[in-house]
């Protein structure tokens, strides 16, 4: 989708005159890094970067793109990396990098445990300002890139592990510049009234329900959030079981439903296999003896478990308390229940804090970011990198089921089944990291089909995912019902009625 000369360079002219020089980069360096990801399908130049400060510079961005008939395609740290990173969905759209300099934490509440942040705020800024003011509160962390961005995350439904693992869910009121330059506030801020005490502290309120119209979709450009905190609590502990086999997954998903649903164990189970876990430690080291065409063997993988004191599945959670004293009767009760039928391993907090790969899922627990986990980019050269994200029914048996089918289509492509599954109380999302060399076009071109081959078949079964990366946000939209097209072709139509913003993301033109 490229823009006429004719769109364009009046488009650039008009920004750089509002917004200064410091607004719009053009470099030809500049668009090759902002057009970089991880994808099978290549990278997506777009035409230009361009940087608003404010609100206010977000709707001029937005006006002229009107005028002009330029695409738009906002991001706001670019650190979805297995996503999309900071490409368009398109080459030749205008990135519109929210991140550059609308990058304030707006205000902290430390009395009713809220934040105001701008698009740029990222998980690391805001622990550090929480820990400037005296670590009385945390904000519940991704696994990934610290540098990602709080709002991005949360619009993408993106999660942690924490009570407030659901990012979206404890989001409250929003300002939002529309497709047709208008400013919308949302829950609270929705009153006419400059005198706003509600706005981040009351999600619903009078009227429709707004702020689910803009996640994974097109509608409008998010300038502000609320973010709740979540009180830190004195002691944080962890407990985590290895189990040796890959089918342990059904008593593992059986074991953790019932801790969940009577939400004993307050986090999300994290139950990572040995890829998952090992893989971050450096280059497979039976990647070059087939060239990248098949998975690590069963031998591979038991040596690696050895060395890491890991299981086939090393399921983690944490309990809070006022005293590591007085959780110990917690972990006694879980380590009875996930120990009594002999196969589970325990390993302590203590024993977790030596192993690398289980201190990240300390560190997640605790509202810490860390970047431990991006080392499965290295898993394999080359820099490929995909996820495929769906979820099961917290049922052993079908979880079992999909575990099944996802690894043999993985070992059907020549790719290593790398994979954690996320466990709430009836719902476990499935983290499949996808590495692959993306400078080889065969194995390019099979971690394609490995991803499409996988949501055909999960698909099947009545299962739909809950992110999609970049190249896959058309071949997903397809799969909805007709209903919905057209439910999301209708919102599009009504708030951005030229389609100036980011025509294409998740299926919706």
């Amino acid at each position: 989708m490229r823009i006429q000369e004719a769109r364009i360079e009046p488009f650039f002219s008009e920004i750089e005159s509002a917004l200064g020089p410091a607004g719009v980069n053009r470099n030809p360096e500049t668009l090759r890094r902002y057009g970089e990801n991880t994808m099978p399908g290549g990278d997506r130049s777009p035409a230009g970067v361009v940087y608003p400060a404010s609100t206010q510079d977000v709707q001029t961005i937005v006006r002229a793109a009107n005028r002009h008939h330029v695409p738009l395609y906002p991001i706001s740290t670019g650190n979805n990396i297995g996503l999309g990173s900071r490409s368009a969905v398109h080459a030749g759209q205008v990135v519109v990098d929210l991140g550059h300099r609308m990058n304030r934490i707006l205000e902290v509440d430390e009395k009713l445990a809220f934040a105001v942040v701008e698009p740029g705020v990222t998980y690391q800024a805001m622990h550090d300002e929480l820990v400037r003011r005296g670590n009385k509160l945390m904000v519940d962390v991704t696994s990934g890139p610290p540098q990602g961005g709080m709002i991005g995350n949360a619009l993408d439904k993106g999660a942690g592990y924490t009570p407030y693992f659901d990012h979206f869910g404890f989001a409250c009121g929003m300002e939002v510049v529309l497709g047709n330059g208008e400013v919308l506030r949302t829950g609270d801020g929705a009153l006419d009234s400059d005198n706003l005490v509600n706005w981040h502290t009351s999600k619903y309120s009078f009227g429709p329900i707004l702020d689910g119209l803009f996640t994974q979709s097109n509608f409008g450009i998010v300038t502000r959030m609320g973010v709740w905190l979540l009180p830190r609590p004195p002691a944080i502990r962890s407990f985590h079981f290895a189990f040796p086999e890959d089918d342990d997954l059904e008593e593992i998903i059986e074991l953790c439903r019932p801790l969940k649903l009577s939400n004993f164990v307050p986090t999300l189970f994290r139950v990572a296999n040995d890829i998952y876990l090992c893989g971050s430690e450096g280059e497979s080291l039976e990647y070059r003896a087939s060239g990248g065409k098949r998975s690590i063997s069963d031998e591979g993988r038991r040596a690696l478990r050895e060395k890491h004191g890991l299981g086939s599945w090393t399921v983690s959670g944490a309990f809070y308390g006022p005293s590591a004293e007085a959780i110990e009767p917690q972990i006694k009760r879980v380590k009875d229940l996930f120990c009594q039928s002999g196969k589970a391993r325990y390993i302590s907090h203590e024993e977790a804090q030596e192993n690398g790969s289980l201190q990240v899922a300390i560190n997640a627990f605790s509202g810490i970011p860390s970047v431990g986990e991006l080392g499965l980019l290295k898993w394999r050269p080359g820099g490929g990198n995909t996820w495929f994200l769906p979820g099961t029914p917290m049922d052993g048996k079908i979880a079992n089921e999909f575990q099944r089918v996802c690894r043999k289509i993985y070992e059907d492509h020549g790719l290593d089944y790398m994979v954690m599954n996320v466990c709430g109380p009836r719902f476990a999302r499935g983290l499949h990291v996808m590495t692959f060399n993306r400078e080889d076009e065969d194995e390019r071109r099979r971690a394609d089909e490995c991803y499409r081959k996988m949501s055909e078949e999960v698909a099947r079964r009545g299962v739909f995912v809950g992110r999609a990366p970049l190249d896959y946000h058309a071949f997903h939209m397809d799969q909805t019902m007709s209903s919905f097209r057209d439910a999301c072709s209708g919102v599009k139509q009504a708030l951005d009625p030229n389609g100036v913003i980011a025509p294409g993301r998740y299926g919706i033109e």
